[in-house]
């Protein structure tokens, strides 16, 4: 069984990622989807919303306006649910009905959805999307019968979030961050929509492209990479399709057992050495969503704490990751005011054993210069002096 070294599988994994060399090149918005497999999109804007930094960190031509064409007209992307709303790659609807199936299924028993419009209502919901065009939520009203659950959504959202999860509606276009509902006949290709597939193939295609893009992974990130098996069937499909196996030493030393993708050790002879640029991640960076994964490969722990009440907050809301070439440097706290042109800079901290000199706060401030183009800024203010402050205990 091959082994590799942590150096080695850390840079495997960011060259999948796309963030082992430098984010320059023309910009195809649809092939760093492919790529990734699916973008994450968020509604969380600090410097700017997720799936555009995701798409910024891989190509820093990518601005915000960018990510619309490439939904409509252009149709090369859809929208769907991985662990999370994301935008994935046209060309894979025919095996994501599989998705749709397991949505419709586990959502029509779910209590949280007993709430939503019946079939009658939300055939006609249909049909006023049908005679009106793509209509979102405020388009229609109706009460909610549950107000005393802080939660609960009216009827009529219920129905469209569950279409939508199910595949009957698509999100045609956002207007800004709200979704635009149509028929999904008129969203989705017909020579896509009309293909049915195996499940066999279609699992059989999940599997062997989640562990394309992790280069190695245990059963379990198989499983979680799309979200759309069950563990079961992840199992079924490694006793039925042994891969090959790999050891590779986590940053702690501690040597791991993985499935392999096929020809991992030509991806090896073939890495290329890294960036020495810092990088300011997406707290939903794909590289980043992982913590489990992070912490064994990079040692670096990092929790986004949006939900931690303040007073027992470690570092703060929304702090971004620092990766510099191929290991993690420290995390930085920073708000753009799009009224004002600025950057704020509200933190930084190094992680245990960085030395933060003039060369490393030179380069930092080469980022946050390219950043503030994503966010359309033009003033850079540091809220405290630049050498980091010490760590947290």
């Amino acid at each position: 069984m091959m082994e590799i070294s942590n150096k080695t599988a850390r840079r495997l994994w960011l060259h999948s990622l796309g963030l082992l060399s430098a984010p320059t090149g023309p910009l195809d918005v649809a092939g760093i989807t492919h790529n990734l497999g699916y973008v994450q999109l968020d509604t969380i804007n600090i410097i700017s919303r997720a799936h555009h930094h995701i798409f910024w960190s891989r190509n820093q031509n990518y601005r915000e306006k960018h990510l619309n064409p490439a939904l409509n007209p252009r149709r090369e992307l859809f929208e769907h649910f991985c662990h999370d709303a994301c935008v994935l790659p046209m060309e894979f609807l025919p095996v994501w009905k599989r998705q749709f199936e397991r949505k419709a299924e586990s959502l029509g028993k779910s209590s949280w959805f007993s709430n939503m419009s019946d079939v009658a209502g939300r055939e006609e919901i249909k049909a006023r999307i049908r005679q009106e065009g793509a209509l979102s939520t405020h388009d229609f009203d109706s009460e909610n019968t549950r107000k005393d659950q802080a939660w609960s959504r009216p009827p009529h959202k219920m129905a469209l979030d569950y279409m939508w999860y199910s595949g009957e509606l698509a999100t045609c276009h956002r207007r800004g961050f709200i979704k635009m509902y149509d028929l999904a006949e008129r969203v989705y290709p017909e020579n896509l929509r009309g293909q049915d597939l195996p499940d066999k193939t279609r699992m059989d295609w999940l599997c062997q492209e989640a562990l394309a893009r992790l280069q190695f992974a245990s059963n379990g990130e198989v499983q979680r990479f799309w979200e759309a098996m069950s563990a079961a069937e992840v199992k079924a499909w490694v006793q039925s399709n042994p891969p090959e196996m790999v050891k590779w030493r986590g940053a702690d030393g501690t040597l791991h057992e993985s499935l392999a993708r096929p020809g991992l050790a030509e991806q090896i002879d073939a890495l290329p050495d890294p960036s020495n640029r810092i990088r300011i991640l997406s707290p939903f960076d794909p590289l980043v969503r992982d913590r489990n994964r992070l912490q064994k490969l990079f040692g670096f722990d990092y929790r986004i704490e949006i939900f931690v009440p303040q007073a027992k907050r470690l570092w703060g809301y929304y702090v971004y990751p620092l990766l510099e070439g191929d290991r993690f440097i420290g995390r930085i706290e920073a708000r753009a005011d799009r009224k004002t042109g600025a950057l704020n800079v509200l933190n930084l901290w190094a992680e245990p054993g960085i030395q933060w000199g003039h060369g490393r706060t030179k380069r930092l401030d080469a980022e946050l210069s390219r950043i503030t183009r994503l966010c359309e800024c033009q003033d850079i203010i540091w809220h405290q002096p630049k050498p980091p402050s010490p760590s947290p205990e």
